[in-house]
Order: structure tokens, then sequence, then C-alpha cells
């Protein structure tokens, strides 16, 4: 695993911008909304975010005069593939990951 994809995440504006499109896989988010939503100048973010390409966690393209930004799924994969692996010497049910995770089932209220 490549330090620069550590170094990406280590700042904390990069780090909120990766957990920003996480949420919005796959579509990804053009720069000017990211942005906005971050509420950070664009001349700041522009570099955060050919950091966290050249890392390989996002990949962009031109939509007419917009760069959309979005999650690379490989480089990604690539990661957290690695902290498993690191973590858990490639067991992942011993770090609480299972093959297939059940989501939580919701409590019901008691009446």
């Amino acid at each position: 695993m490549d330090a620069d994809v550590f170094a990406a995440l280590a700042n904390p504006l990069r780090l909120e911008v990766f957990r920003l499109l996480i949420g919005v896989v796959p579509d990804g988010l053009p720069a000017g909304q990211i942005a906005q939503r971050l509420e950070v100048p664009a001349s700041t973010l522009s570099t955060h975010l050919a950091q966290l390409e050249r890392a390989g966690l996002l990949k962009s393209w031109r939509e007419q005069q917009r760069i959309v930004y979005a999650v690379d799924s490989e480089g990604t994969r690539n990661l957290v593939g690695f902290l498993v692996n690191d973590c858990c010497g490639g067991q992942p049910e011993l770090c609480g990951y299972g093959a297939a995770r059940k989501p939580k089932k919701a409590k019901r209220a008691r009446v």
C-alpha cells in the first residue's frame, strides 16, 4: 500500500471530502458543490481534490463545464483490503467483518 493514500487521508479537509463522496457513491459531486457543502473556497479545494485523485481514492470526469469527483471504487477497495489484511491477518471476522454483514435490526418500541 502506497503511503500517499494515508498521507492524503491524514489531512482533515481531505478526509472530510472523502467521507462526503463516500455518501454519494457512485454519482459523485461537482467540485463547486463539494466546496459549497464543506464551506471551503474552490481554490483551496482543488489542491486537495488533486491529491486525493493522485492517491487513487478519487476519480474525476468532465460534464460540460463542470468537473465531477467521485470515489474511485478500486482504490478504496484496495485501501480497505489492506487495512483488513494488515489488521486482521487476512481474517476479517477477527476485526468484526464477516463475509456478509447483516444490517442491525431496529429495536421495536414496547407498548
